[in-house]
C-alpha cells in the first residue's frame, strides 16, 4: 500500500527532534524530506517525489507570474530539508513549532502523498469529525 494514512501523537523532545511513526517510514526510511510551513495551521512534510512536484509548479508560477517571485520567496525561505536519523527522528525547528502552535506534541497525520504536522487542539477545531459536506465528499468518493 501507498500513501500516508492514519494520524499519531508523537512527542517532540527537547532538541527539537520528532520521531517519524513508522508506518511513514516503512519504504524509505532515510530519504530526505522538505518540511515547510505553507498551511496556516500546519506544517508540511513532502517526500522528495511530492515536493519535486511542488518545486515544478513553483517554477511555473514564476514563468507565468514573475510578481509572484514574493510569494515563492516566501515558500522557499520556510522550507528546510530534513532526513531522519537512525531512529526515525527529524529535527523541526523551534520557528516552525512556534508558527503552528506545536508545544512538546505534536499531531502527525497522514495526507496522502504528504504528512501534516499539528497542534493536537488546533486540528481537533479545524477538522471537525464530521463537517456539513462530509456526506457529499464521502458519496462522491466512496460510492
Amino acid at each position: 500500500m501507498s500513501g500516508f494514512l492514519g494520524s499519531y501523537l508523537h512527542q517532540i523532545d527537547e532538541k527539537g527532534r520528532l520521531n517519524l511513526p513508522a508506518p511513514f517510514r516503512r519504504e524509505h526510511p532515510d530519504r530526505p524530506l522538505v518540511l515547510v510551513h505553507v498551511f496556516e495551521n500546519a506544517l508540511t512534510l513532502y517526500p522528495e517525489p511530492a515536493w519535486a512536484e511542488v518545486e515544478g509548479r513553483l517554477r511555473e508560477l514564476l514563468r507565468l507570474q514573475p510578481q509572484a517571485r514574493s510569494y515563492v520567496l516566501s515558500v522557499t525561505a520556510n522550507a528546510v530539508e530534513v532526513v531522519p536519523d537512525k531512529q526515525g527522528r527529524i529535527l523541526v525547528p523551534p520557528r516552525l513549532q512556534e508558527a503552528v502552535g506545536i508545544r512538546g506534541v505534536a499531531l502527525v497525520v497522514g495526507a496522502i502523498d504528504r504528512i501534516e504536522l499539528w497542534d493536537p487542539e488546533r486540528f481537533e477545531a479545524s477538522v471537525p469529525a464530521r463537517s456539513e459536506d462530509f456526506d457529499r465528499f464521502t458519496h462522491q468518493i466512496f460510492a
